[in-house]
């Protein structure tokens, strides 16, 4: 996806790189929001009848995808193993593309998922209960997650794309060392604020 829509290749296609991000970028919150939302809705009634320990189930799908990103036990994070059609790419113009590709991003199960942390969000997002609450958990994953293509916004050569791709390549460990500790702020946040509240974790 960097290497496809970066300026270079855009220029490559007659297309202006920042139209066909923004569509992405917007694809990307809204695919998200549109998700969130349902999410909500839908998982009111589980999110009722569990209360407060709904954090618990956070906390434990947070704790499962740990071992998952890990790998533990032969654990891999389930998802589909497909990625966004690059035909679109030759086929439509770069803002419906740059759409169409963020929508599938942004709603997270319809490309590969890559971290654990697109269950934990939208989990967060069904077990709030609220149309409103999810939008928000969805439209911030959405976003967030179109922002990568961003680092691209500089490249002017080959030589200079092929730089980019490199460093993120050699920082996957990073990024993977980060998303644990994601994980394990949303596992203690959980727990803290069921303990604040004494439903039998700290009373």
């Amino acid at each position: 996806m960097l290497s496809s829509i970066s300026p270079l290749g855009e220029r490559a296609r007659n297309q202006r790189w920042w139209i066909t991000v923004a569509a992405y970028a917007t694809g990307s919150t809204l695919g998200g929001v549109g998700l969130g939302t349902a999410l909500g809705v839908v998982g009111r009634p589980l999110a009722t009848r569990l209360d407060r320990a709904a954090l618990l189930v956070v906390a434990a799908v947070a704790i499962v995808g740990v071992l998952a990103d890990r790998g533990a036990f032969g654990l891999r994070v389930p998802g589909p193993r497909r990625q966004v059609d690059e035909d679109w790419l030759a086929r439509y113009r770069g803002w419906v593309y740059g759409g169409g590709f963020g929508i599938q991003l942004g709603v997270g199960f319809a490309t590969i998922v890559s971290t654990s942390l697109t269950w934990v969000a939208f989990t967060c997002a069904a077990l709030s209960g609220s149309g409103a609450t999810g939008a928000l958990v969805g439209g911030a994953f959405g976003l967030t997650r179109s922002l990568p293509i961003l680092v691209t916004a500089r490249v002017r050569t080959w030589a200079e794309l092929r730089v980019v791709l490199a460093r993120i390549t050699g920082s996957l460990a990073t990024i993977q060392r980060i998303t644990t500790v994601a994980h394990v702020g949303a596992i203690v946040a959980a727990i803290s604020i069921l303990a604040t509240d004494g439903l039998g974790v700290a009373r």
